[in-house]
C-alpha cells in the first residue's frame, strides 16, 4: 500500500461529535503508527460547531466539511455521494461501526469499487486487521492487498482519544448535484435521560425474565443509582417491553463496561456476543443452567422480582 491516508467519517447530530467517532480516531491513529495523514470528514448541515470539535482532536491533521441542505438528516444515499466526492485522496475510509456507519460504509465501498473490512476490533498494521466472527466465537486476521479500503471500527475494542491540540485548519468542499432518492418523514426517538448504552460504564439489562416492560422500572431504580445506562436482550425488545434502542447484542449494540448486570437474560449466543467484552459480567437468572452464567464473573441463581429490590434498598 503506497502512502497512508485516513479519512475518519464524523458521526454526529449536526451539533456534537458522537463518541464513536472518538474510538474510531484512536484505530485510525494506530493504522498511521508508522505515519501518514489523518482527516476528518463532516458532512451535514450547519456542521460548524462539529468541525470546530474536530479540529482540536490530537492528531488531526485537516477537518473537511461538506454542507447542503440535503444532508441534513444524513441520509444514506446523500451521504455516500458526498463522500465518495472526497474519497479518491486516501487509502483508508473509516466510520464507527453503528447504525451510522453501517449504514453509509456498504455503499461507499460498492460506489468505489473497493473492499470494506467489517467491525475490527484490533489493528496488526496498516493493511491488516482482527475482527470477530460466528458471533464472536472466532477471531479472522483480514488482509485488504487494495490500494484502499473502507474499515468499521468497532467503538468497545479501542479506547476513546481524550488529548486535545490546537485547531487544525478546516476546509470546505463544494459537491454539487448530491442526489436525493429518498426523504426523511418522521423519526421516533427514546428520550433518555442516563448515561448513554454504547458508552456507559455500567450498564444493567434485562431479558424476557422481567415478564413486562413495566418492571423494567426494576432496572431503571438501580440505574439510576448507579449512574448505569439501561440495555435489553433481544428477546425482550421483541415482546415489545423496551424500544430497540436497548437491544444489546450481534444484532443491537455492542457494549464493553467496567461493570454489566444481565438480568433475566438467558445467554443466548446473539446476546452474549454483543457484551462478552465487559470487564465484570454479573448474571441474576432463576435457571442455574442459563448459559449466561457460563461467561458471568459473578452469579445469583434466584428470583429476580426478590434479589432486585433488594438490590435497589441495598444501595439506598
Amino acid at each position: 500500500m503506497s502512502q497512508l491516508s485516513v479519512l475518519v467519517i464524523v458521526e454526529h447530530d449536526n451539533q456534537t461529535i458522537k463518541s464513536s467517532t472518538y474510538h474510531s480516531i484512536t484505530a485510525a491513529r494506530e493504522i498511521l503508527s508508522i505515519g501518514g495523514s489523518l482527516h476528518l470528514l463532516v458532512v451535514g448541515s450547519q456542521t460548524a460547531a462539529v468541525a470546530e470539535l474536530g479540529s482540536v482532536i490530537d492528531g488531526v491533521e485537516k477537518v473537511i466539511t461538506i454542507e447542503a441542505a440535503v444532508l441534513e438528516s444524513q441520509l444514506a444515499e446523500p451521504m455516500t455521494r458526498a463522500i465518495v466526492a472526497v474519497a479518491q485522496n486516501y487509502s483508508h475510509l473509516l466510520f464507527p461501526a453503528t447504525t451510522f456507519g453501517k449504514n453509509i460504509a456498504p455503499r461507499v465501498a460498492a460506489t468505489l469499487g473497493i473492499s470494506q473490512i467489517s467491525d475490527i476490533t484490533q489493528v496488526i498494521d496498516a493493511e491488516t486487521f482482527i475482527r470477530p466472527i460466528y458471533a464472536g466465537n472466532a477471531l479472522a486476521t483480514v488482509q485488504n492487498n487494495g490500494n484502499q479500503v473502507v474499515i468499521t471500527v468497532r467503538s468497545s475494542a479501542f479506547s476513546g482519544v481524550t488529548e486535545i491540540q490546537d485547531s487544525a485548519p478546516i476546509e470546505t468542499v463544494i459537491v454539487n448535484d448530491i442526489s436525493q432518492l429518498s426523504q426523511l418523514k418522521s423519526q421516533s426517538l427514546t428520550q433518555v435521560a442516563r448515561a448513554e448504552l454504547s458508552s456507559a460504564k455500567i450498564v444493567i439489562s434485562g431479558g424476557r425474565g422481567l415478564s413486562s416492560g413495566e418492571n423494567f422500572v426494576l432496572l431503571e431504580a438501580i440505574a439510576d443509582k448507579l449512574g448505569a445506562a439501561v440495555g435489553a436482550s433481544r428477546a425482550a425488545v421483541d415482546a415489545g417491553y423496551v424500544p430497540n434502542d436497548y437491544q444489546v447484542g450481534q444484532t443491537g449494540k455492542i457494549v464493553a463496561p467496567d461493570l454489566y448486570i444481565a438480568v433475566g437474560i438467558s445467554g443466548a449466543i446473539q446476546h452474549v456476543a454483543g457484551m462478552k467484552e465487559s470487564k465484570v459480567i454479573v448474571a441474576i437468572n432463576s435457571d442455574p443452567e442459563a448459559p449466561i452464567f457460563q461467561v458471568a464473573d459473578y452469579g445469583i441463581v434466584g428470583d429476580l422480582f426478590e434479589i432486585l429490590p433488594e438490590f435497589d434498598q441495598a444501595l439506598a
